[in-house]
């Protein structure tokens, strides 16, 4: 099975030309090498897949004769537990940085915040 087609089938990219770009741009790599989209899968295979800040390693347990739901294509792969770890870590890293930062206000004010600007100016004018 080709490589961009197993990525494809076990959820990793939503589309095969994603997993294509992601593997030609070196994110993905085959037994510690750079590949091609169209290089051979087998059982056993270990693959690296670099996408956004997370990072998989994985090794390849099933050829998929299509692309099934979420919780059957976890079934494709083992994660290594390392790899594991250390993407949930992050995770919750990037979760409480996000929870920890102030939501930003739009860029224009609405009508209830007008009002209260106006009201501002006049009582600093008076």
């Amino acid at each position: 099975m080709r490589l961009d087609k197993w990525l494809w089938a076990a959820r990793f990219f939503k589309t095969r030309q994603l997993a294509v770009e992601a593997i030609s741009g070196g994110k993905v790599r085959m037994n510690g090498q750079r590949t091609k989209p169209g290089k051979s899968v087998d059982i056993g295979t270990e693959l690296r897949i670099h996408k956004g800040s997370f990072e998989w390693l994985i090794t390849v347990d099933e050829l998929p004769k299509q692309r099934r739901p979420a919780k059957e294509a976890v079934n494709f792969y083992t994660e290594d537990p390392a790899s594991r770890e250390k993407r949930e870590q992050l995770k919750e890293t990037m979760r409480v940085q996000k929870a920890s930062m102030p939501l930003m206000a739009s860029s224009r004010p609405n009508k209830k915040d007008r009002r209260l600007i106006h009201r501002f100016k006049n009582i600093n004018n008076t």
